[in-house]
């Protein structure tokens, strides 16, 4: 007689043990190696879960160094771990490798207008509509991202500051440079800039992240409301 031995499937098991439910959850920095493997795995295989899967990966490689230099066809080794499954897990090392070696950069440092404009004039001068967005700055001043936050008509963005702060909150920014596009060319404030400027700062002073400057930006020229004293 034989004995046949049920193996639940990821689906079948409690949510709170399910890697990608986890995640969703709590974030991926409450998953192991093991556990976001698994994820990037996505299924397992009849003999194996996902999960599994990744325990046995680990296990060969022994590290995430190890496992980095493997090449797909030795990734496709292991059973139930097929050339698309290594090819997703290959690719996602990469990226991990390459963001490394960019976060090991110098982050550009704004401490003059020019240099916030220099930052987004060629990408933003010949833009056919109004595009909002803003550099993120931490408390060196150094930038840490730029948020796009919005795109507009030919003559106009609207802005709300739960669009703008959103992101510069998620990313701890110290303190924000608003940056955008006049399609026209000529960088000269309207008076629906200097408003909406005006709502920015008060709402960045009440949830503690400073507007330190304006840009507009124009064909290959730029107005600053600080060195206009518009601030």
């Amino acid at each position: 007689m034989v004995s046949l031995s049920y193996r639940p499937t990821m689906k079948e098991l409690p949510e709170d043990t399910r890697p990608r439910e986890r995640l969703l959850k709590e974030g991926a920095g409450a998953l192991s190696e093991i556990e976001l493997l698994a994820v990037l795995l996505s299924t397992g295989s009849r003999e194996a879960t996902a999960l599994e899967l990744a325990s046995q990966m680990m296990a060969q490689f022994r590290s995430m160094h190890m496992l980095l230099d493997a090449s797909v066809e030795e990734l496709s080794g292991i059973k139930g771990v097929g050339p698309a499954k290594a090819a997703k897990v290959k690719a996602a090392l990469e990226l991990a490798r390459r963001l490394s070696q960019f976060s090991m950069l110098p982050r550009p440092v704004i401490k003059t207008p020019d240099d916030a404009a220099g930052m987004v004039m060629e990408e933003m001068r010949h833009l056919d509509r109004e595009h909002f967005r803003a550099l993120l700055l931490n408390t060196r001043n150094q930038v840490i991202g730029m948020d796009r936050v919005s795109v507009g008509t030919l003559n106009s963005s609207a802005v709300h500051p739960r669009e703008l702060f959103r992101n510069a909150i998620k990313r701890s920014a110290a303190s924000v440079i608003l940056v955008h596009n006049h399609p026209s060319g000529d960088p000269t404030p309207s008076r629906e800039d200097v408003e909406i400027t005006g709502r920015l700062i008060d709402a960045g002073k009440i949830i503690g992240i400073d507007v330190l400057d304006h840009i507009i930006i124009g064909d290959n020229r730029f107005t600053s409301f600080k060195a206009r004293g518009l601030l």
